[in-house]
């Protein structure tokens, strides 16, 4: 059964202008998530479906809908977020959509604003926790932090986080974890600038591809 895609291409051009705002404001996320709320009311999204939210990595992935065309999705990544800015938004872009699987990704943006890798750990544990207290039926996949030419100082900061919460997710029935970032590595061990946009921060559509490709493997194990 094929379902429909639910994602932030409806307000896709405000997202985005509001994104560029928010990076230059200190990331105030307060437009953009009313933007969200807003969308929710006009074309309320469905329930049980996968929610994909967290920074811009999500933010841009606009594809979900060819991407994943077996799932019911709904992409609500914000630029600039951190964590703590998903836990600061949890009530009103993750439940009440009562997703049946949350795919998260953020961390890069806190350890590049000087976090350590506890920090994220510890914001994700809280994420985490806030989820089965309140979504006790949903699933939780962490994406792995990415590795990436523009923020290679910060590499093995991200790669230590990565471990923190591969071990936390090994010991709880519904929290998983997802290696994409190695897949991003060339054979040197280096992120594959080939695979990032201009700003050597962000995927282009084959580093997308390869995200693709793991995390529906992954989803299809737990299905």
């Amino acid at each position: 059964m094929k379902w429909k895609v639910v994602s932030a291409l409806t307000v896709a051009s405000v997202i985005s202008l509001l994104a560029l705002w928010n990076s230059a404001s200190g990331g105030n996320f307060t437009n953009e998530i009313a933007a969200f709320v807003e969308c929710d009311k006009t074309n309320p999204p469905p329930q049980n479906a996968v929610l994909f939210v967290g920074s811009s990595s999500i933010r841009l992935w606009t594809n979900l809908a060819s991407a994943f065309p077996e799932l019911t999705t709904i992409n609500r990544g914000f630029g600039g977020s951190q964590i703590s800015d998903v836990i600061e938004y949890i009530d009103k872009i993750v439940i009440p959509y009562h997703p049946s699987k949350i795919v998260f990704y953020a961390g890069d943006n806190d350890i590049a604003a000087g976090k350590s890798s506890q920090d994220v750990f510890e914001d994700f544990e809280t994420f985490a926790k806030q989820v089965m207290e309140k979504l006790p039926e949903t699933d939780v996949y962490f994406l792995a932090i990415k590795p990436s030419p523009a923020r290679a100082r910060l590499a093995s900061e991200g790669a230590e986080a990565n471990k923190l919460i591969r071990e936390y997710a090994d010991k709880l029935p519904k929290i998983y974890f997802i290696d994409v970032a190695s897949p991003l590595l060339n054979s040197t061990g280096e992120p594959d600038e080939t695979l990032f946009q201009p700003d050597k921060l962000h995927l282009n559509s084959k580093g997308y591809a390869i995200w693709t490709r793991v995390v529906n493997e992954e989803l299809k194990k737990k299905s």
